[in-house]
């Protein structure tokens, strides 16, 4: 027995939704998910992308050996593409009606991902892929709680989450080329 309810709802009715509280943009009343709580959620993954940025900026400044300048290159594309990622996620929470925490006070209590220098350039790259595999978990962790709650957001972290999953990979095969 085939359901009757139509495919869509009724014009009229989504003319009429569109233009109450027509002041909060994109969240419409079709919005399921948590707002406050997605907000939150998206400024702790701020600061995890503003921290990967700062990290990788010492690393690119820092690294010297005879690997040095591929990885340090490596080190360079890192931290633009985590900008890129930084200034996606501060346009999602401002559509949602957030305002994107830059505060530098509270940034690392605030970020999954550590700060941390690492002293050689195998330690800078392995201090690097321990915090892209936070990230990635995290990240992972996000995207289950949105679900279909808000669709939009998934895919900007699905998006994000990909490419971190890439910089882990790029560090593993940095290290390997270490090892050799």
């Amino acid at each position: 027995m085939a359901d009757k309810r139509p495919f869509l709802t009724d014009i009229q009715t989504l003319r009429k939704r569109a233009r109450s509280h027509i002041m909060e943009g994109a969240v419409t009343p079709g919005y399921k998910a948590d707002r406050a709580t997605v907000v939150k959620l998206l400024n702790e993954a701020l600061a995890t992308e503003i921290v990967c940025v700062l990290r990788y900026k010492r690393h690119y400044f820092m690294a010297s050996g005879i690997n040095a300048d591929a990885v340090a290159q490596e080190f360079l594309q890192h931290a633009n593409e985590e900008q890129q990622h930084a200034d996606q996620i501060a346009a999602r929470i401002v559509q949602l009606g957030g305002e994107p925490n830059f505060n530098p006070e509270g940034l690392l209590t605030r970020s999954h991902a550590e700060y941390v220098e690492g002293e050689s350039l195998v330690e800078m790259i392995k201090e690097d892929l321990v915090a892209e595999r936070i990230a990635i978990d995290s990240y992972r962790e996000i995207i289950d709680y949105l679900g279909n709650d808000d669709p939009t957001t998934r895919r900007m972290m699905e998006g994000i989450l990909a490419m971190e999953e890439e910089h882990a990979d790029d560090l593993v095969g940095l290290l390997a080329e270490m090892d050799k």
